[in-house]
């Protein structure tokens, strides 16, 4: 290989790493990093990056927990559950937030406002299960209780984080209908 081929490939190189959509997190670092959607019933590792059965053991409850919430988010909630349901350790802040999450988004508000406040429990200054909580309370028409939330992320992270905006619109809307 001469000296100019690799002159000219090296660029092309760096181009194709830094536009990669695995390359580079955007946005709050408590969220996951973008990984590509896997088929039903298998999980993105991130140690091997690439899909694997859910039901692996090597997979760790990390990336569990992450890919859940991708799931939820692309409105696969049922698959969200059942990956949560494969965990190790269920009971923690992120995985009854995002199993909360799945639960609202499948109209069962309740249940999901009882995962929230385990979330709570275990990390009171978790500002994403607050705005989720709080949005639970505007579907129940309890805006008094989903202030208290945006309250409590104000205190966390003021009122320019993502979470304090998002919830306040959420509010702001609800007083519209």
């Amino acid at each position: 290989m001469t000296i100019r081929s690799v002159m000219f490939a090296a660029p092309l190189l760096m181009a194709a790493v830094l536009t990669s959509p695995l390359a580079l997190a955007h946005g709050d670092e408590d969220e996951p990093v973008q990984k590509p959607s896997c088929p039903k019933g298998q999980v993105y590792d991130s140690k091997t990056q690439k899909c694997v059965m859910q039901t692996s053991s090597l997979v760790p409850d990390a990336d569990r927990t992450d890919y859940a919430y991708r799931l939820a988010k692309d409105g696969r909630y049922e698959e969200a559950l059942a990956l949560l349901d494969t965990l190790k350790q269920p009971n923690t802040a992120k995985a009854l937030n995002y199993r909360g999450y799945a639960t609202r988004k499948l109209g069962r508000t309740d249940e999901g406002i009882g995962y929230y406040l385990q979330s709570v429990k275990l990390d009171p200054h978790y500002a994403q299960v607050r705005e989720y909580l709080g949005e639970a309370y505007v579907i129940k028409g309890r805006v008094d209780l989903a202030q208290e939330q945006l309250q409590h992320i104000k205190s966390i992270c003021g009122t320019t984080c993502e979470e304090y905006q998002d919830l306040a619109e959420a509010i702001n809307d609800s007083s519209k209908t």
